[in-house]
């Protein structure tokens, strides 16, 4: 039995459609019986309170110190790399969460540029202004490396594919704060109470992501359950050479006998 669960957001305890069915009574039995939780979530375009608010409409009762993000993650990276003045190619509800740091713009010299995911705002100008900051001497942050997530039934393009762009283009190789980055699990696993933070073996990280949520976790020592919702494909999960530990329908399979 797992002492402690770490849970991935978009797609896994909701999707655009709503809260997954059966979502928010599995959570609610898990705060009940005593077993830890917390959500970790490479979306940046809302902050933890924003979150909070955003999953209280679809029923989960979540605190905002249980959810674990990559823009907090960036802040305390950054500071421990001296890196203090930063260009965030966030959106701008993320920006909260990014407090610590001095927020700069494009067009002026910084110690790092911030990469998430800003979905349509994306340009050419926002891409040469992060490619020029780059060669200047700035470092490269990404919140994620994901590919891609679902939105109204389709794949849509995530962060990843503007991080290996920037790379690309600079040779300078991302610092990934948030999933897959061990660094990241680890950080989360230091919210829970001691005795549990000791054995990540006993923890399991569930998610729609193959390559964040599944294979990060598994690198990270815990263990990874793949759901079939959100984002996921059969065909990526049998090319993609990941074996995840268990498989779900969708976390509703969470029963009180499995627990």
């Amino acid at each position: 039995m797992p002492a402690a669960f770490l849970f991935d957001l978009d797609g896994t305890l909701y999707t655009d459609a709503g809260p997954v069915a059966g979502g928010p009574e599995v959570l609610a039995s898990l705060r009940a019986g005593g077993v830890p939780f917390r959500c970790v979530t490479n979306t940046t375009s809302r902050s933890r309170a924003g979150l909070v608010d955003r999953l209280a409409g679809y029923g989960y009762r979540i605190l905002e110190e249980e959810i674990v993000t990559p823009a907090r993650a960036a802040v305390g990276s950054c500071r421990a790399r001296g890196l203090q003045r930063v260009s965030p190619l966030v959106p701008d509800a993320a920006l909260p969460d990014l407090a610590g740091l001095e927020l700069a713009g494009s067009a002026e010299t910084v110690d790092a540029v911030i990469v998430g995911d800003l979905a349509q705002r994306w340009s050419f100008e926002l891409l040469q202004g992060a490619f020029t900051q780059l060669l200047a001497g700035a470092e490269l942050v990404a919140l994620s490396r994901d590919r891609y997530f679902q939105k109204a039934g389709n794949l849509t393009l995530d962060a990843g594919p503007f991080v290996a762009a920037l790379e690309y283009a600079s040779g300078k190789q991302a610092t990934v704060v948030g999933k897959p980055s061990i660094d990241f699990y680890m950080a989360a696993l230091a919210t829970f109470p001691p005795g549990i933070s000791s054995q990540p073996g006993s923890v399991v990280m569930i998610g729609d992501d193959l390559w964040s949520d599944i294979e990060g976790a598994q690198r990270a020592g815990l263990a990874g359950w793949l759901v079939r919702t959100g984002k996921f494909r059969e065909d990526r999960l049998r090319g993609s050479g990941i074996v995840p530990d268990r498989i779900l329908v969708s976390v509703a399979e969470l029963t009180a006998g499995e627990k």
